[in-house]
C-alpha cells in the first residue's frame, strides 16, 4: 500500500478572506488537510516558523513581503529530513503574493524527492495557482509533479466534496 505524507502551512488568526480581514480559529489549509485525511491514510507535517508572523494580518504582511522580496528561507521550529518511506507527497499552503509562504520553500528545498509524486493545493483569495506551479518544479527536485488544486479560502468550508474527490483520483 502506498504511503502518503501531507506537508502543510496554515495560518490561524487574522487572514484576508472573502475581501475582508477575518479572525480564523482554524486556518484554511487546516480545513484542506482534514478533508484529505478523510480519504487517505497519511502522516502530516505542519510547517511552523521560529519567528512568528503574529496574529495581526497587516503585521504578518510586514514580515511576509520582505521575505518574498529577499527570497528568504525562514528558520522553522522543526524539519522533516527524510521522506524515503513515502510514495506520494501532498503539499498544502496559502498563496501569499502568488507563491507559497517562503517558509514552505525552506522545508521543500531540503528534501530529496527522487521517485516521489508531489500533488499540491493552493489556498487563495483570487490569485489561483499563481506562480506556485513553477516554484514547485524548482523546489521539489527529482519529483514527478502531479496534480494541483486551487481552493478559494472564502469557500473552503464548503469544498469538502471537491477536495476529497480530487484526492481520491490521485490515490
Amino acid at each position: 500500500m502506498a504511503k502518503n505524507l501531507i506537508i502543510y502551512y496554515s495560518r490561524r488568526g487574522q487572514n484576508y478572506v472573502g475581501g475582508m480581514v477575518r479572525d480564523l480559529a482554524k486556518g484554511c489549509g487546516e480545513w484542506v488537510v482534514e478533508y484529505l485525511q478523510k480519504v487517505m491514510d497519511a502522516d502530516t507535517f505542519q510547517i511552523e516558523t521560529v519567528k512568528s508572523y503574529g496574529v495581526d494580518y497587516r503585521g504578518a504582511l510586514l514580515v511576509a513581503k520582505p521575505e518574498l522580496d529577499r527570497k528568504a528561507r525562514p528558520e522553522l521550529k522543526a524539519y522533516i529530513d527524510d521522506i524515503s518511506a513515502y510514495d506520494k507527497i501532498f503539499v498544502v499552503g496559502p498563496s501569499w503574493y502568488g507563491l507559497y509562504p517562503m517558509a514552505m520553500y525552506t522545508q521543500l528545498e531540503r528534501l530529496d524527492f527522487a521517485g516521489k509524486t508531489v500533488n499540491y493545493v493552493v489556498v487563495h483569495e483570487g490569485s489561483g495557482l499563481g506562480g506556485v506551479p513553477e516554484s514547485m518544479k524548482e523546489s521539489c527536485k527529482g519529483a514527478v509533479i502531479g496534480e494541483n488544486l486551487a481552493v478559494r479560502g472564502v469557500e473552503v468550508e464548503k469544498l469538502e466534496a471537491e477536495v476529497t474527490e480530487w484526492a481520491k483520483k490521485l490515490l
